[in-house]
């Protein structure tokens, strides 16, 4: 933030500012904090206007510039920000606004109508109004309630006194299935009968409705009709014509009453969106999708992503429909590096995830490496996407580069010890599973049971593993005695609670029960009593004992928790309100 001591706002308001603006750095996802900054730079000095302090001037354009940049959705501060600009430093000054808001926001309706509407008052090249007002309706002109825009170029062209633009443009207008379609009609028949028969159908099709009434005229007598009655009858086709495909925008237009009318929230906001908002729009993109109009889908998932930008569901799905649609590879790059660099936080990465898989699969490798760096940068402990670089890897460099990266994140200081653990057994089945060793799969497990026994996942995993090996009537004992050790590891080694040793320990009851020898049911009754019995048998709240056998404490109530979650995904850490624990272990 620019110095605000030397000339310009009082102290207290730089004071205010300065407050603010820590309060946003704290928290920049927090809306409230900017609004705050905002308003306190637009109301700098009573109120900014082309005479304030250059100072004034310069901080509200920075906090502008950064409030948009992580809100660029919000279409009416675009607009504010704009008709400042314009006050402060004249319409080449708010225009450029205006564009990076258009850019920013491109099926906007009011954005691009509040554009168009300052060009039309502040430029008299009707040429360059035009050129702005074609683009606007590329980008809006199929929005069911874009009439505001189109209201707004109709009312320019009258300003001009050009009826035949006007009449084009309703002729456009008629086709489009929108809120007010019977309006624009409406005019468009008032108008049609004073226009030239040459601006109403192309020449193909007059010269064929001319060939009609000639035709249907020349049974009842041989002399020619009158111009006059020829074009009146051609006319009559003409309207026939345009009121069936009048009937039809009619008929479309319904279809898609239904949907538009359960939009309560057209546009974005921070605040969570109705479960019943979402359901609307899966149903309106289904049967817009059914429909079969790319331009159409595409629109409509274009307004979809105002609404729900930062639900990476529709992300997903606009980027899946879109790698349907042939020779559209770039398309859908874009709609991931949307998603992913302006809307989708980064704590839900699995976006990130297939963006990179969307790079990996057009042979770009270093991009999708490069995707995973980066949510690692801001999530080191996201399982996620460390087991899916490792994954990257295996695929393009083999096994040991999968099982670099399990090393180097076991090894990162700024990686959490219940982390490791997950990642500890994922190195252990990538040797069991991929490389098919099942020995050095074991060792990876035993070596590390020192530092990862207070993970109820770690224990989980080292039993399916165990569990899952064959064995037969020679080698079952030698099984037996691996699965019982990783119980007698458990039961005098982690700090699990009773109740999640409880539930491990049932596995292994049944374990005794569907594959133990005759003597199996002792040990059965024997763990039945220390772990499911009462408080003078159980064993379970002992104290857990360190290799060098000193005692280990309780956890607290937090770490507990997360150790015996069984995290698999970063995103049910990160959800979990209570899973805050941090800690670090050597790797070894």
């Amino acid at each position: 933030m620019e110095d605000f001591n030397n000339f310009g706002a009082s102290d207290e308001e730089n004071a205010e500012i300065r407050k603010l603006t820590l309060e946003v750095e704290a928290d920049t996802d927090n809306f409230e904090s900017w609004e705050k900054l905002v308003r306190a730079c637009e109301t700098q000095e009573g109120g900014l206007n082309r005479n304030s302090s250059p100072q004034a001037l310069a901080t509200l354009r920075e906090v502008y510039d950064r409030f948009l940049l992580k809100f660029p959705l919000l279409f009416g501060y675009w607009k504010k920000y704009a008709d400042l600009e314009f006050n402060i430093s004249g319409p080449e000054s708010a225009e450029m606004i205006y564009e990076r808001g258009c850019a920013s926001i491109t099926n906007c309706v009011d954005l691009w109508a509040s554009y168009c509407s300052f060009k039309m008052e502040t430029t008299h090249t009707p040429h360059l109004v035009r050129e702005l007002f074609e683009r606007a309706a590329t980008a809006v002109g199929l929005d069911f309630l874009a009439h505001p825009f189109w209201d707004k170029y109709i009312e320019y062209e009258e300003r001009q006194e050009a009826h035949d633009k006007i009449f084009a443009i309703l002729q456009r207008v008629i086709h489009i299935p929108m809120h007010q379609y019977a309006r624009y009609f409406e005019r468009f028949r008032q108008l049609a009968h004073s226009r030239p028969l040459i601006e109403l159908v192309p020449a193909d099709t007059l010269a064929r409705f001319r060939a009609e009434v000639e035709s249907e005229s020349a049974p009842f007598g041989g002399m020619p009709r009158a111009e006059l009655e020829l074009e009146r009858d051609i006319r009559a086709k003409i309207d026939s014509m345009y009121y069936e495909s009048f009937q039809r925008t009619q008929e479309e237009t319904t279809k898609r009453w239904t949907y538009e009318a359960e939009i309560k929230r057209p546009y974005f906001h921070v605040t969570e969106l109705e479960n019943s908002q979402m359901i609307n729009w899966r149903k309106y993109l289904d049967f817009e999708e059914g429909e079969g109009d790319f331009a159409r889908i595409t629109f409509l998932y274009e307004r979809c992503l105002v609404t729900c930008a930062l639900y990476d569901e529709f992300w997903f799905r606009y980027a899946r429909w879109m790698s349907a649609q042939p020779g559209k590879e770039e398309e859908v790059r874009h709609i991931y590096m949307r998603a992913t660099t302006l809307f989708v936080p980064v704590s839900r990465p699995g976006i990130r995830l297939q963006f990179a898989y969307f790079e990996e699969s057009c042979g770009r490798v270093d991009v999708a490496r490069d995707i995973h760096e980066a949510v690692l940068m801001q999530l080191p402990d996201c399982v996620e996407a460390i087991v899916s670089w490792a994954n990257l890897q295996r695929r393009q460099s083999g096994l040991n580069a999968a099982i670099e990266v399990y090393k180097a994140q076991i090894d990162a200081p700024q990686v959490d010890i219940f982390t490791k653990a997950i990642l500890v057994t994922h190195w252990a089945f990538l040797l069991w599973r991929i490389k098919g060793s099942v020995d050095e799969a074991r060792t990876v497990l035993k070596k590390n049971v020192q530092w990862y026994a207070d993970s109820r996942h770690f224990w989980q995993k080292w039993l399916d593993f165990e569990l899952q090996q064959p064995s037969n009537s020679e080698t079952e004992s030698q099984h037996a005695e691996r699965v019982k050790h990783i119980f007698d590891e458990l039961r005098v080694k982690s700090r699990i609670s009773g109740a999640a040793k409880k539930g491990l320990f049932l596995s292994y009851l049944t374990y005794l029960q569907e594959r133990g020898d005759k003597d199996a049911m002792k040990q059965f009754l024997i763990i039945d009593r220390e772990v499911y019995g009462p408080a003078s048998t159980s064993v379970l709240n002992k104290p857990a004992v360190k290799e060098n056998g000193a005692a280990r404490g309780p956890l607290d109530d937090a770490t507990r928790h997360k150790a015996e979650s069984g995290y698999t995904t970063y995103y049910e850490y990160y959800t979990d309100p209570d899973a805050d624990a941090q800690g670090t272990a050597p790797f070894n």
